[in-house]
């Protein structure tokens, strides 16, 4: 008689499915176009009025990267037509940083000057395009923490509460 092998440890659990093991992969295999069909509607809602104002005209014809260095993604923007969009291209502007420091970003949780201040996000390349974009993220009333998008940001700040902050290894910034 053999008897049933007990149950892993949660924390065992944790290490397995946690994001920063399997977003990577996910982003890989995942084509343009289905990224565009998942992010671009939720952006272009969130951020329709000050779009129609002119808002976002500073990235018209323009590229601006956010790299998230230890979730190893990387979203490729632009306004075209009035539409913000993902697009394929290098980012003039780069604003990098980990998952944490985009999440204080998106939930609104920590002042933007903050983030860049202590360095938790980076601007690099062209500085005049980042800081445009950011400060105009910052006079913006807007916020992702409600709906699909703030479901999914909770659930990735429940992981966080449970897993050490590591820093993020040195990721060439990838063209998706």
């Amino acid at each position: 008689m053999r008897l049933p092998l007990p149950p892993p440890p949660p924390h065992r659990i944790r290490q397995v499915f946690h994001p920063l093991r399997w977003l990577p992969l996910l982003d890989a295999r995942v084509p343009l176009r289905i990224k565009k069909q998942l992010v671009e509607p939720r952006l272009n809602a969130l951020f329709a009025e000050a779009i129609q104002e002119g808002d976002f005209d500073l990235l018209e014809g323009r590229v601006l990267s956010l790299d998230i260095r230890d979730l190893g993604l990387c979203l490729n923007l632009t306004l075209s037509q009035e539409r913000l969009s993902l697009t394929e291209q290098s980012g003039e502007a780069i604003i990098r940083g980990d998952w944490r420091a985009f999440l204080c970003l998106a939930q609104r949780q920590e002042d933007p000057d903050g983030l860049f201040f202590r360095r938790q996000l980076v601007i690099e390349g062209d500085t005049e395009l980042g800081l445009g974009v950011k400060n105009l993220l910052d006079s913006l009333d807007w916020t992702l923490d409600q709906g699909v998008v703030g479901q999914l940001l909770a659930w990735l700040e429940r992981w966080a509460e449970d897993q050490p902050h590591r820093p993020a290894p040195p990721t060439p910034l990838s063209p998706t």
